[in-house]
C-alpha cells in the first residue's frame, strides 16, 4: 500500500483520509489549524457549538448522506421546512415561491412570468457544458430581461463580485438555483437540512474513524514545502522535519499551492497563479429576538452593503437564541476587508436594525467575527479550460480546492465526492518491479468534471 500525505483537515481533507485508509494506505494529515473541519470547523459562541461558517444541507447532497451512513451518522440528519425574504428598498417581503413572486410589487408580470420560468427550467436542466462559456448576467438577462436582472440580481452580484461582477460563469450560478431549487417539499414549501449537532459532528466523527484506523493527524502543522525530485514527489516538509510519501493530495485553497510547492512545472504553476479567489469577512450575532422568520434573505437597498443575511436559528435549532451570520465577501484588495472587527459587528447591526426595527442594542447577547482571505473561486466563462487537472501530471501529486467543485458552489457533500475520486486514483497495490501509478489526466464532461 502507499505511504500518502494529505495537507489540509477542512471536509475534502478528512474525507480523502477516510477513504484511503479505508483502502488500506498508511495516511498522515498536515493541517495548519489548531483543530479539523476547516470552514466547517466549529467554535465556542457564548455557550453554544457552531460553525465558524455557515453551513446548510439540500436534498441533492448524495456523496454527504453516503459518507454519513458509512461512517454511522445515517440518523443525524435533520430537515425542516425553510422559507426566503427579499429585503428590498426598505421593505421585507416573502420570496422563493410562486405566490410570493407574482405578489412582489417592484417588476413587471412579465418579469415575474420571465423569472419563474428561468427557476423552473434551471431546476429542470441536467447538462451544463453550454452555460460553462457564457456570462452569467449575459444567461439571466435572456431569460427574464433587463428590467429583472437590474431590479433582482445586479445589486446581489455587485456586492459579493465587485469587478467581477460581470464575469461569473452562468453554469457556477446555475447549478447555486437548482440545488436549492430542488431541495423542496413542494413547490410552495422550502426544505433544507443539517447535521444534528453541526457540521461538528461528522467532522469528530471523521477525525476519530481516522485514528481508529491508524491515520497520523498532525494539527498546528502546515505543510511548508511538498518535495519533488525528478518529475515525482519525494515527501513533505513541515516544522516536524522532513518526511518521505509516495503521494501528496493537498486539498488547501488554491493560492497558497505555488509557495508550497516551488518546483512545479512552469504550465502548472501558471495555471494555478491565474486562480482568482476572494476573502470573506463574515460576522455572527446572537441576538435575543429574531430578525425575520426566513431562513435566508437576499437585500437591495441602497443603505445596505452586502447581499443577503443568513438567520441560521431558522434553520438549526439552537434554543431560545436567535443567530444570524452576515458575510461582507470581498476581494483582499478591498478598502474594508482589512478593517477592525468592531466595524463590521457596528456596521451588521445597523443593517438588522434596518431589517427589524424592534431590534435594539440591548437584543444583542454576543457577536464574532471570522476572516478568511481566500473563501470564494472566481469561476469565469470557460473556467474549466484554465483549470489545472487534479492529477497534476507529478507523479504522486493531486491538487485540488473547492474551485474544483465547479460548476457546484463550495459545500461539505462536493469535498466528500472529490475526496472519493482522489483517493480512488491512487492504486491500492505497488508492485516490487515498475511502479504502476494512475497521473493521468481523466476526460472532463459535465458529468465527471473534474
Amino acid at each position: 500500500m502507499a505511504n500518502v500525505a494529505v495537507i489540509g483537515a477542512g471536509a475534502m481533507g478528512l474525507a480523502t483520509a477516510y477513504f484511503l485508509l479505508k483502502a488500506g494506505h498508511e495516511v498522515t494529515v498536515f493541517e495548519a489549524d489548531g483543530q479539523p473541519g476547516g470552514m466547517a470547523a466549529h467554535f465556542d459562541f457564548d455557550g453554544l457549538s457552531i460553525e465558524r461558517f455557515y453551513h446548510f444541507v439540500c436534498k441533492a447532497d448524495q456523496p454527504l448522506f453516503d459518507l454519513m451512513e458509512e461512517v454511522g451518522l445515517g440518523d443525524a440528519m435533520v430537515w425542516r421546512p425553510t422559507s426566503m425574504g427579499y429585503f428590498f428598498s426598505g421593505k421585507l417581503h416573502p420570496w422563493g415561491d410562486p405566490l410570493s413572486l407574482l405578489r412582489f410589487p417592484h417588476v413587471s408580470l412579465i418579469t415575474k412570468l420571465r423569472y419563474g420560468l428561468h427557476a423552473f427550467i434551471s431546476t429542470k436542466r441536467s447538462d451544463w457544458s453550454k452555460l460553462d462559456r457564457i456570462p452569467a448576467d449575459k444567461w439571466i438577462k435572456g431569460w427574464i430581461g433587463e428590467e429583472g436582472y437590474t431590479k433582482l440580481w445586479h445589486k446581489l452580484f455587485h456586492l459579493k463580485f465587485f469587478e467581477h461582477t460581470d464575469n461569473i460563469s452562468a453554469a457556477w450560478i446555475w447549478t447555486r438555483i437548482k440545488r436549492v431549487g430542488t431541495s423542496r417539499r413542494s413547490i410552495f414549501q422550502e426544505e433544507m437540512g443539517y447535521i444534528r449537532g453541526g457540521s461538528e459532528t461528522l467532522v469528530q466523527r471523521l477525525f476519530d474513524e481516522l485514528k481508529r484506523m491508524g491515520g497520523v493527524m498532525h494539527l498546528g502543522t502546515p505543510a511548508e514545502r511538498v518535495e519533488l525530485e525528478g518529475g515525482r514527489v519525494s515527501g513533505v516538509t513541515s516544522k516536524l522535519g522532513f518526511q518521505r510519501f509516495d503521494h501528496v493530495v493537498s486539498t488547501v485553497p488554491i493560492p497558497y499551492v505555488p509557495g508550497m510547492i516551488p518546483d512545479l512545472p512552469p504550465d502548472l504553476m501558471a495555471g494555478y497563479r491565474a486562480q482568482q479567489n476572494i476573502g470573506v469577512v463574515c460576522v455572527l450575532h446572537k441576538l435575543a429576538k429574531a430578525v425575520t422568520p426566513h431562513f435566508w434573505v437576499n437585500i437591495n437597498d441602497d443603505r445596505i452593503e452586502i447581499p443577503g443575511i443568513i438567520e441560521f436559528s431558522n434553520l438549526r435549532d439552537v434554543g431560545s437564541d436567535h443567530v444570524v451570520y452576515i458575510p461582507y465577501y470581498m476581494p483582499q484588495s478591498h478598502p474594508k476587508f482589512e478593517r477592525p472587527d468592531q466595524d463590521f459587528v457596528d456596521e451588521s447591526l445597523s443593517y438588522l436594525k434596518m431589517i427589524n426595527p424592534d431590534l435594539t442594542d440591548a437584543d444583542v447577547k454576543a457577536s464574532k467575527v471570522g476572516r478568511l482571505r481566500y473563501a470564494q473561486p472566481m469561476c469565469p466563462p470557460g473556467f474549466l479550460d484554465g483549470l489545472p487537472p487534479v492529477r497534476t501530471g507529478v507523479e504522486g501529486l493531486q491538487v485540488a480546492d473547492t474551485s474544483y467543485y465547479y460548476p457546484e458552489d463550495r459545500g461539505i457533500s462536493e469535498g466528500i465526492r472529490l475526496a472519493r475520486i482522489m483517493a480512488e486514483a491512487i492504486p491500492v497495490e505497488i508492485d516490487l518491479g515498475p511502479v504502476r501509478r494512475d497521473v493521468g489526466t481523466p476526460a472532463r464532461t459535465a458529468e465527471t468534471a473534474p
